[in-house]
């Protein structure tokens, strides 16, 4: 693999590059997905397999994206084109190929700054105090959600509302996605690396305190009996292993898009295989933290801990805070870490793209920011009605198939010796031997079953 000897920008610390990753990978799967694959799974029982898959994942499919990227000095389609020498025209096959990954990442993104709209208008409406006043009544909290994400609006419907004198959650759309650009827009250096060295600590400063004052509840003794209970039997439900496996999956960001286009950035002198063992460490701490607030805070108002996807954030949990003594401050630290979380995944997610019309185009940062940023409000509004529908899609389908041809890129199709150079470049200690088998026959097959099985079970992370 050759380097790409255009200068790029690029982290200027090894946590730098580490809190931006790790904020790509604390997003909403962390937040509002982990605590209910916990919970639905039996506590343990569920995370026993998903720690096993988390350390595996981390040991090969985000090693290897660190490296490729790295080793490319490029995103998905230059890093894809250097892995393959058959040519279509003027461009290698996996120059083709690595556009799969690059539009995985735009449409994820483009849902990505729907459910950023929601985040930003509860978590102002949390430092007003509006999100409190409403009270514990059930018909009026969701009545709220369902202003925010009308599943029933049509096309034209989505679309006049820019226009109209209560711009409802499209202004919040737009906001969001603003405040987001303008973080892009600044540089990786610059902005996104100086965005998560305060996000993300900020994060988890406030994620400890909530869960400190979550454990001091009366009934919140029975959240965390659940989340340590380990049912021997359950472990023999292949669902649980399937589930488990897909939450990692994407808890780790890892779909042959941001991974790789954040390696690109890291300096050669920083050792991958550190970082990736970091990323995965803090990424499963998050998701942890998650279930320790949230699991032992729906108990303690007695709600039930079954209940996912959107609705448990934005409608059983603000019904939760709002009836438990200092319900505002919780509600407002909550979705101040909510919108941490989302901004800095939706970063990542448009920076794949960005990095695109950048090294293909040779378009400066700014106008790339804002044509992709442009390109991608424009959808976002259009698909206000059916994002749910869309995010399915490109999580079960887009995602794993990225991931999947990453993996056989560098694992199948680089030579061993440059894998290693790739890998150990920067490095304290030389990577095992065990790398490339452990890549090659586990790590990609398990890609393969992850997109089939997504297919078979409607999403599994």
């Amino acid at each position: 693999m050759g380097n790409n000897e255009q200068k790029r920008d690029g982290f200027n610390s090894k946590w730098g590059f580490i809190l931006a990753c790790i904020g790509s990978a604390v997003g909403m799967g962390n937040i509002w997905r982990f605590p209910i694959m916990v919970s639905v799974y039996g506590g343990l029982t569920f995370l026993l397999p998903y720690f096993i898959f988390v350390f595996l994942i981390a040991s090969s499919g985000v090693i290897g994206e660190f490296s490729l990227g790295r080793a490319a000095g490029a995103g998905p389609i230059g890093a894809f084109g250097q892995c393959t020498e058959m040519r279509l025209g003027k461009k290698t096959l996996g120059e083709y190929i690595g556009a799969i990954p690059v539009l995985g990442s735009m449409a994820l993104a483009i849902g990505y700054t729907v459910v950023i709209s929601w985040i930003f208008k509860y978590a102002f409406m949390a430092i007003n105090g509006s999100l409190y006043a409403m009270g514990t009544d059930m018909n009026v909290i969701g009545g709220t959600f369902g202003a925010a994400a009308p599943e029933s609006a049509s096309l034209g419907e989505s679309i006049s509302t820019v226009f109209s004198g209560a711009a409802g959650n499209t202004m919040w759309l737009i906001i969001g996605l603003a405040v987001s650009l303008v973080i892009m827009a600044m540089g990786i250096a610059g902005g996104i690396e100086k965005a998560n060295k305060i996000m993300m600590p900020a994060l988890f400063f406030l994620f400890v305190a909530l869960g400190i004052y979550i454990f001091t509840l009366p009934g919140a003794s029975e959240g965390y009996k659940y989340i340590f209970t380990l049912n021997p039997a359950g472990l023999l439900n292949p669902k649980v292993w399937i589930f488990a496996f897909g939450q990692a999956f994407f808890s780790l960001s890892v779909a042959g898009n941001g991974s790789v286009i954040y390696g690109s950035y890291l300096p050669k002198n920083e050792d991958i295989v550190s970082s990736a063992r970091n990323v995965a460490v803090f990424d499963t701490m998050a998701a942890l933290l998650a279930a320790f607030v949230i699991i032992p805070a729906m108990a303690a108002g007695g709600a039930e801990l079954s209940s996912g996807g959107p609705g448990l954030m934005f409608v059983y949990l603000v019904n939760v805070f709002n009836g438990m003594p200092g319900g505002r401050f919780v509600g407002l630290v909550f979705f101040i870490c909510v919108l941490f979380a989302g901004v800095s995944s939706i970063v990542n997610l448009y920076e794949a793209p960005v990095a695109t019309l950048q090294e293909k185009l040779n378009m400066k940062r700014i106008p790339a920011v804002l044509s992709i940023g442009v390109v991608g409000c424009i959808i976002a509004i259009c698909i206000q009605g059916i994002t749910s529908q869309w995010m399915d899609v490109v999580s079960i389908y887009i995602c794993p198939l990225g991931a999947m041809l990453a993996g056989i890129m560098f694992f199948w199709l680089v030579k061993e010796e440059k894998i290693f150079e790739a890998v150990n470049e920067g490095a304290v200690k030389p990577i095992g031997k065990w790398f490339i088998p452990l890549g090659k026959y586990i790590y990609v097959p398990l890609a393969l079953i992850a997109l089939i099985a997504g297919a078979f079970f409607g999403g599994i992370g």
